[in-house]
């Protein structure tokens, strides 16, 4: 029976992504478990895997853009025909065919099916064995027909082996992303059994590396750049917000001085943690603090009911070369500022080195975006749906104020809030942001833990 293979479904609001890249060539033989092409989505870029062992066949082209959950191939077992509805099925789920999506002729009966190259045969047991004992699978020779590696032959080698340097112990997708990063695994404290590295454990070690001051090489005058992917998916999803919400902006100034002073006390304070708090940061805790106040805020449409959302998820607006992406601090309203901080940090630094897992990334109940670090005051952020609204930061800015007569210089902030005025009255939303400026006029609520 035919296996088909589909383009996963990341996140309840993904309605597409794109295939990017087959791994392997089709006619090829894949394992249950090997990587088989790259797809993009607005919010991450991943490898799916083979759902079962057989002979592939491509359905779709490299670089077409597919609906979640469509078929884009199809493994079969060795001599079994391809269904004369698969490709019709393919062709279907296909919203911008790289170019038409034709099915290769299957290789000659007589050729022995080729294996993707550095591919090691080996049962799913086999594989999830070397993960754990953070075995090479090609350092094995396989026992089983066509060299394929066993559990056995797992075993047998991890036996041989010279015992692992400790601290050097690591599974295959925390070695891969040391390498991508450069960072030395014997560096890293490992917290997995016998002190094994995962993933995690690298994914920790990045967030505490500053990270280099490397700029982004610009695009050049009559370069060409591709409209696709997270690029093309959010310039779509933003003129589909203006397109079906009735969305106004007010704007409000925040006097930070305290705030200012609070936080270098609380850098000096946090160093020997390795925690930096961010104006950002303390923006984020104040809407944490400030939606459940507010809950119309904190809400979204659901065909005849506006629903109120009793979780505080917030967006954290990252930007990326190849566009934004907003991973989610969850919980937010149940943080510490130190806790917000700690956290927004380590999803920064994710979403920067790729590395964000979908949960990190789909959820959001409302977002807070900044372009304080570019200079800008004010500016007009884009309500990111099925949320009801959305933060802009701009720049601290000394201005003048007035203690009797006398002008005294003073820290301002200026916050834009965006929101979808079929849910919200501006009386309403004018509440809530005058919440969230007195609570950062006010620093030391902040710091207080409902």
């Amino acid at each position: 029976m035919p296996t088909p293979v589909i383009l996963p479904k990341m996140g309840m609001t993904m309605t597409e992504g794109t295939l990017t890249r087959w791994l392997v060539e089709d006619g090829a033989r894949v394992e249950a478990g090997q990587p088989l092409f790259e797809m993009e989505t607005e919010k991450i870029d991943t490898e799916v895997e083979a759902p079962a062992a057989g002979i592939i066949r491509h359905l779709a082209a490299a670089e077409a853009v597919v609906e979640a959950g469509g078929i884009v191939g199809c493994i079969l077992a060795p001599g079994e025909e391809l269904p004369e509805d698969y490709a019709a099925l393919a062709a279907q789920a296909q919203r911008r065919p790289a170019a038409p999506a034709a099915v290769a002729s299957p290789p000659p009966a007589a050729a022995a099916p080729a294996l993707a190259p550095g591919f090691v045969p080996a049962s799913p047991a086999a594989r999830r064995l070397a993960r754990e004992l953070g075995v090479d699978l090609t350092a094995i020779s396989g026992s089983g027909p066509e060299g394929r590696v066993s559990e056995e032959d797992v075993r047998r080698h991890a036996e041989r082996a010279p015992a692992p340097v400790a601290g050097t112990r690591a599974s295959l997708p925390a070695r891969r992303l040391a390498e991508e990063h450069g960072l030395d695994l014997a560096s890293i404290q490992g917290t997995g059994p016998g002190g094994r590295i995962g993933k995690k454990d690298v994914e920790r070690a990045l967030a505490a590396k500053p990270a280099p001051a490397v700029a982004a090489p610009a695009p050049r005058p009559g370069e060409t750049l591709p409209f696709r992917g997270m690029r093309r998916t959010v310039a779509e999803r933003m003129h589909q917000s203006l397109q079906t919400m009735a969305q106004l902006t007010i704007t409000t100034q925040a006097d930070v001085t305290e705030a200012v002073r609070l936080r270098e006390q609380l850098v000096e304070e946090w160093e020997a943690e390795g925690i930096r708090p961010t104006y950002t940061d303390f923006v984020l805790r104040a809407v944490a603090k400030a939606l459940p106040e507010h809950p119309r805020v904190n809400a979204t449409l659901e065909g005849e009911s506006i629903r109120l959302l009793s979780e505080v998820e917030l967006g954290l607006a990252v930007s990326l070369e190849e566009g934004l992406i907003a991973p989610v601090i969850r919980g937010a309203d149940r943080l510490s500022l130190k806790q917000i901080a700690q956290r927004s940090a380590e999803l920064a630094t994710k979403a920067r080195a790729g590395t964000l897992s979908v949960d990190e990334v789909t959820g959001g109940t409302f977002t807070v975006t900044s372009l304080g670090p570019y200079g800008v005051d004010t500016f007009t952020p884009i309500v990111n749906p099925p949320q009801t609204a959305i933060l802009g930061v701009g720049r601290i800015k000394e201005v003048a104020a007035f203690e009797g007569d006398r002008a005294v210089p003073r820290k301002a902030l200026d916050l834009s809030l965006s929101f979808d005025h079929r849910l919200l009255d501006g009386a309403q939303a004018a509440e809530f942001l005058s919440r969230v400026r007195q609570l950062l006029e006010r620093p030391h609520l902040l710091l207080i833990q409902d």
